[in-house]
């Protein structure tokens, strides 16, 4: 006990988590605590994907965080296929890219913006002081907004060479919607994923059901967790 007292005192802890080489910043992250603290973190999630990915695959993780997903998903693909992790906020973006130095995944490719519904610029706030809440502001802006890029899902694809998607992670705290349903109404079917896991906890924040006009394009709902819900084609 006293050993995890310290540890819950301390400062970041390099771990291997799933494979791949992490630096985890445990008290200020709910994302790294749990896969800090828990190795079957997202294991169902992963699973899945790993499912849809396979070798010499591409996986696209559209907020990637500390790159839980991405990095582990860049082991699923190897050295012969790609891993698209977009991530805008700044601090957890060095995290991300701190982690994707350790764990030498040169097929991982890093993109600092924020995925939206058009190219320019939008608000973001943390809030709450946990990094893996990070959103992109509808309202009014508190005291630690700040303004990142924003790119169409497309064009990041078409800037990084991928023709065909394997599997996505989407996770941008009720921001979903916006990134969706125009990636889904613009790409051409041949871009879209086989598999897709999606947070639905801020659903109430959407202004149009993605996961309804997923469905509405022949994806099927394969299974719901409390957090996400993952659908296939």
């Amino acid at each position: 006990m006293s050993r995890l007292v310290n540890l819950l005192r301390g400062g970041p802890v390099d771990v291997h988590y799933q494979g791949a080489s992490f630096r985890f910043y445990h008290q200020g992250s709910a994302t790294e605590r749990g896969a800090l603290f828990n190795p079957d973190y997202n294991i169902d999630e992963l699973d899945f994907l790993r499912r849809y990915t396979p070798a010499g695959g591409t996986f696209v993780d559209v907020g990637a965080n500390v790159g839980t997903f991405a990095l582990v998903m860049a082991r699923q693909v190897g050295t012969s296929g790609k891993v698209v992790a977009i991530e805008p906020h700044p601090l957890t973006f060095g995290r991300l890219a701190f982690n994707h130095a350790a764990s030498k995944a040169t097929q991982v490719r890093l993109v600092q913006a924020a995925a939206g519904d058009a190219d320019g610029e939008l608000m973001i706030e943390s809030g709450g002081g946990n990094l893996g809440a990070t959103h992109v502001i509808t309202g009014t802006p508190g005291t630690d907004a700040i303004k990142v890029p924003s790119l169409r899902l497309t064009r990041i694809l078409e800037e990084a060479g991928v023709t065909q998607v394997d599997s996505l992670k989407i996770d941008v705290e009720g921001f979903e919607d916006r990134v969706l349903i125009g990636f889904f109404r613009d790409a051409p079917p041949s871009l879209w994923p086989r598999a897709v896991v999606i947070e639905h906890l801020s659903q109430n924040e959407w202004q149009q059901d993605c996961i309804g006009d997923m469905v509405a394009r022949g994806y099927a709902i394969a299974r719901k967790t409390r957090s996400n819900t993952f659908l296939s084609r």
